[in-house]
């Protein structure tokens, strides 16, 4: 028994470290961990516990060397002392390219994480299907593709690249709930810069066509970016905080000194008196959340709507607001469809909703129109109608059109609508309405521009206001602002125990 003992310690050393010492040196040098050394920063010391370590590859003598491990580890442990399965790709074998046993490593984590119901960590590393074996990579991903979707708002899924990660390898990252990047040395595209090259002519680099800063500011197909490995995981502990493990669970909740009757005053200033002057939707979020702690979602993507995650009086919230620092908080084709995941992410896993709404309408133009803003502006209206979480909407000052329906409003199911007094819904901004409804009454006055202005202040002393709204029971009721923090904290204390069904049915059709 020693000696078979002695055997498994020599098995489990060069599983350990099976990539050679050249290709461990490039990793170091290009700024990136290993992908043990990954895992020991990720997860709570002596926590993890490895599967399948020892197994190797079966393509024969496609491939003539078997490393331990096949190129990536996988294995359950627990981040804060919570459960987490987590797989970490190892560049310095094979490339981190995907084989048979590498997939079936990473099939039986994903089915293990949906039985216990936990999260999956996926440190992606790697460049893509391993060609000697052939038609068995490509099926092996299709086993992973399969998993990605039946633990879709299941269980939270998250996608850490951090290396290479190219071609049908792409389609599982995205599939997840959220994807984080490294600057400089990440790099996602479906067909590489030659293959670009070769068939269209354009000559770009790897980060300019799917780097980090590309995928989270022009594409959308990331959310977070960070300067380096450990900052990227530093980021992932802190999301998790704010998630259940899994569908079923309340989100934890972590105690505050803030108190919940805080005052926010602070708010009067960042207002401007001016209803055509930007402010940062960030500045208001801060200011009512505990401790100011806001950890913003996309935040380099569709920067005229904000979203992210806080907590009020210890329990996590999603946030989704308007921000008029950014073309004044219209809704397009990007903002809508990042606030309709975002939203539809929150829903799955038991986060309340808290939508500030400052939006001045859709925005306007032959691009959009063409583009599908009606499709994806539907996203958005979709995603909040069929959300059943607890849901508090604040108007702070704009709430015109079909947008303001649209940023859960009351008629789609918010549970609780606040306005300040500095809230105008209307149908439109006075300007266009005059233009519309009183448009031969200034053309046929003998002074035009005069009777103009007239009209305009007449119709926003009548519509731009929230008394109507508060009148007919569309809005609950209208608010000083410095109550917010705790109006918000009161209604979702009161709604604690929401319950609300859907209908039963197979799925609804979102318009995708």
């Amino acid at each position: 028994m020693r000696d078979r003992v002695t055997d498994l310690q020599q098995r489990r050393e060069q599983a350990i470290q099976p990539g050679s010492e050249r290709s461990i040196a490039r990793q170091h040098e290009r700024g990136k961990m290993l992908a043990r050394e990954r895992l020991e920063y990720l997860l709570d010391e002596g926590s993890f516990n490895e599967l399948d370590m020892l197994a190797r590859h079966r393509a024969g003598d496609a491939l003539p060397e078997r490393p331990y491990g096949d190129g990536v580890i996988t294995g359950w442990g627990t981040i804060d002392g919570r459960r987490v399965f987590v797989f970490s790709q190892d560049f310095t074998v094979f490339g981190g390219a995907l084989g048979g046993v590498f997939a079936e490593k990473i099939h039986k984590l994903m089915d293990m994480a949906l039985k216990v119901g936990a999260p999956v960590i996926g440190l992606n590393d790697g460049a893509g299907a391993r060609i000697q074996e052939g038609v068995v990579s490509l099926d092996s991903y299709g086993g992973i593709f399969y998993r990605n979707v039946k633990a879709s708002g299941v269980t939270p899924q998250i996608s850490v690249i951090m290396g290479p990660c190219a071609g049908g390898a792409v389609y599982s990252p995205v599939m997840t709930d959220f994807v984080f990047m490294v600057d400089e040395t990440s790099y996602m595209f479906i067909t590489g810069p030659d293959v670009v090259k070769q068939v269209t002519g354009e000559d770009v680099s790897q980060q300019d066509l799917g780097g980090a800063r590309i995928h989270t500011a022009t594409s959308g197909v990331a959310q977070f970016i960070s300067p380096d490995d450990r900052s990227a995981l530093d980021d992932v502990k802190y999301l998790l905080s704010f998630l259940p493990e899994n569908n079923l669970d309340e989100a934890p909740e972590i105690p505050t000194d803030d108190p919940s009757d805080r005052r926010c005053e602070e708010l009067y200033d960042i207002i401007p008196e001016s209803p055509n002057q930007p402010y940062d939707m960030r500045d208001v979020i801060r200011v009512v959340a505990d401790d100011g702690d806001f950890f913003e979602y996309a935040s380099t993507w569709a920067g005229s709507i904000t979203c992210g995650f806080a907590r009020f009086g210890g329990q996590a919230v999603g946030i989704v607001g308007n921000n008029p620092a950014v073309y004044a908080g219209v809704l397009d084709i990007e903002s809508s469809s990042k606030a309709a995941k975002f939203v539809r992410t929150c829903d799955a896993f038991n986060i309340p909703l808290i939508t500030f709404v400052d939006v001045p309408g859709f925005l306007p133009g032959v691009a959009q129109e063409h583009g599908g803003i009606i499709r994806h502006g539907a996203k958005l209206l979709y995603s909040y109608c069929e959300s059943t979480v607890p849901r508090i909407s604040i108007i702070t000052r704009k709430a015109y059109g079909g947008a303001y329906v649209v940023m859960d409003s009351k008629s789609i199911g918010s549970d609780l609508t606040f306005a300040w007094p500095s809230a105008e819904l209307a149908v439109m901004g006075a300007s266009g309405a005059v233009e519309i409804v009183h448009r031969r009454t200034v053309q046929e006055a003998d002074d035009p521009e005069t009777r103009r202005a007239e009209l305009i202040a007449e119709y926003e002393d009548t519509y731009l206001n929230p008394w109507e709204a508060t009148d007919r029971g569309y809005v609950d009721d209208v608010i000083d602002p410095a109550e917010t923090r705790a109006k918000i904290i009161a209604g979702l204390e009161i709604l604690r125990s929401k319950r609300e069904d859907l209908p039963n049915r197979k799925h609804g059709n979102m318009p995708l």
